[in-house]
């Protein structure tokens, strides 16, 4: 009897288990996505080829702003802004300042840094990264909108091999970089509020120093001080002083800053002191970099040029990164701020961006020594027109493709048969970690295919593309379910000031699903198109040709460009 009892009991476990698997495959029932396929053909470069010793930029087209950059021997390495995209703090390895390696993000352990409820464009922003000669190691050093960390630093003897722990800095702000001395004293220049919070006009900021324990990374208390009060000329009443980076020459010390937000109006200025403490003297020549005086019909326009770092490079000519932005035909941000190089001229008192106060070029000749322009070869990060392609049969991901507001790896899984994305109980919209897994829109003009092998169980499951430039400006285009049919369903999400997100249908197919589907985006500057293909040749299109605006950060506002993502839900909200 008791033998009947154990037996009935262990059938009775089989089953319950048997049932609860079965739910949870139908629950999280994932999609399956190959071939995928991302190819860009800006009119820009195919009216600029390049010559055997010429370079483009941008260097790092897409949503990577706010550039910092280092340099330790022969070897270069660069930072910039990812907000809530995870990892955090992109970053590249150079040796000639032309071809770039992608080493992924810094922050990239979601134990310390967690923007898991935050919008797009908070995270962590304008990070800085300095190479001390005096102890042989690297610092990065940045503000973290999420987890209570504010600005933080992290360390390495070596930025290939990851960073140390997080460790808060205590002092309030944005914009952080540090600074070492010959001496071997450190110092930290930061945005603030002016003190007591006293702002003279709407936007009035002012750029604080810190001395810098080095033995204990740490500020030293009561060391701050003000070292601008507004920008360079306070009767003017200047806006967003921010994004300072000090340096020395010549026994000389020379602050370098944006200055006029960072749109239309942005600039790059020079101040010089004979101390790293002040006071600081403008350089006549302000600004040294911007591109705010020009019209807007210039052709292969680029705009909102600033926010910068100097480095020496090859030959020891000096250089700077910047971002800027590339307007599409209707003055549409869609790709985001990028991250530029222009020589700089420092054989007078203060530096100059070559060529940085006339129209920008997209090319340059390639530094003094550089012989051979790798980029999009044997691993080098490409730029220009490009393609790239992805079956997902690696067993590591290339570094291009990023999570939002958490790891991608909470939700994928590769195999040789593709990507396998498991859908979260999170919709497109929410300020929560979305399993989508984004690669950031990096042309004007691009072609996107994917193959995707999914039958949604319910009107709740949906899997495709999606088109976001944040959690309330995107387009889903998927499949899902209504009663027993299969239908690809085109969604517009757009929220405007503080009203709730409002979502539309923009249109809507019946499909089969006997086999594997291709889904289709293609932009065309401000003009949108989705489609699906269930033979691999002919296209359908569905819902016309829609408008970028929504995608793009002077209509959606907000920091980031575009991302272009493989999306799964199992709230989804987009019915036929």
């Amino acid at each position: 009897m008791k033998k009947l009892q154990v037996l009935l009991f262990l059938s009775i476990v089989l089953l319950s288990f048997t049932v609860v698997n079965s739910q949870n495959k139908q629950k999280n029932n994932p999609p399956l996505f190959s071939n995928f396929s991302y190819q860009g053909n800006d009119q820009v470069y195919i009216d600029n080829p390049l010559k055997s010793d010429e370079f483009y930029t941008p260097i790092l087209q897409g949503c990577y702003p706010d550039p910092a950059i280092t340099r330790k021997g022969d070897d270069y390495y660069m930072v910039c802004s990812s907000f809530a995209m995870f990892p955090g703090v992109p970053i590249f390895h150079s040796k000639d300042l032309v071809n770039w390696t992608d080493l992924g993000g810094v922050l990239n352990d979601v134990t310390q840094f967690n923007p898991h409820n935050t919008g797009i464009s908070q995270g962590v922003y304008a990070p800085g990264i300095t190479y001390n000669p005096h102890n042989d190691t690297f610092y990065m050093i940045v503000t973290a909108f999420s987890g209570n960390l504010g600005n933080i630093i992290v360390k390495t003897k070596d930025p290939k091999k990851g960073w140390g722990n997080p460790i808060k800095l205590g002092f309030g702000g944005i914009d952080p970089s540090i600074f070492f001395d010959d001496n071997g004293k450190g110092y930290i220049v930061h945005n603030d509020a002016p003190d007591n919070g006293k702002e003279r006009y709407n936007g009035h900021r002012v750029i604080k120093i810190w001395e810098y324990d080095v033995e204990n990374d740490k500020v030293i208390t009561g060391s701050d001080k003000i070292i601008v009060d507004g920008g360079v000329d306070p009767a003017k009443n200047p806006i967003w002083i921010e994004a300072p980076h000090l340096y020395k020459k010549d026994g000389k010390y020379f602050l370098m800053c944006a200055e006029g937000g960072t749109g239309g109006n942005h600039t790059e200025v020079i101040f010089k002191s004979d101390s790293p403490k002040g006071p600081f003297i403008p350089a006549p020549s302000n600004p040294i970099l911007t591109q705010k005086y020009f019209g807007r019909d210039r052709k292969n326009r680029v705009d909102w040029a600033g926010h910068a770092d100097l480095v020496k490079g090859p030959g020891d000519k000096y250089y700077g990164v910047f971002l800027a932005v590339r307007p599409n035909e209707k003055n549409r941000v869609n790709t985001g701020r990028e991250t530029f190089i222009l020589p700089v001229d420092w054989s007078g008192e203060f530096p100059v961006f070559e060529n940085g106060l006339i129209p920008l070029e997209p090319k340059l000749k390639m530094p003094k020594g550089v012989t051979e322009n790798k980029t999009g070869k044997e691993g080098f990060f490409p730029n220009g027109n490009f393609a790239f392609n992805d079956n997902f049969t690696s067993a590591k991901l290339d570094n291009r493709w990023i999570g939002l507001r958490g790891p991608r790896e909470k939700f994928i899984a590769t195999s040789k048969k593709g990507l396998t994305i498991t859908p979260f109980d999170t919709n497109i919209k929410e300020l929560k970690p979305t399993s989508t897994l984004f690669y950031r829109q990096q042309h004007n003009r691009f072609s996107l295919t994917t193959t995707i092998d999914y039958k949604p169980k319910s009107d709740k499951d949906l899997a495709g593309l999606v088109a976001l430039q944040n959690e309330g400006s995107n387009y889903v285009f998927g499949i899902t379910m209504k009663d027993k049919d299969y239908y690809v369903v085109l969604q517009k999400n757009q929220k405007e000031r503080r009203d709730p997100v409002k979502s539309a249908i923009v249109a809507t197919a019946k499909i089969d699903l006997k086999k594997p589907v291709q889904l289709q985006m293609k932009a065309n500057g401000d003009d949108y198109e989705f489609g699906y293909s269930v033979n691999g040749t002919d296209f359908v299109n569905v819902g016309g040709v829609v408008s970028g605006d929504i995608l793009s950060t002077d209509v959606a506002g907000g920091f980031t460009g575009c991302l272009l993502g493989l999306y799964a839900t199992s709230t989804n909200d987009a019915r036929p």
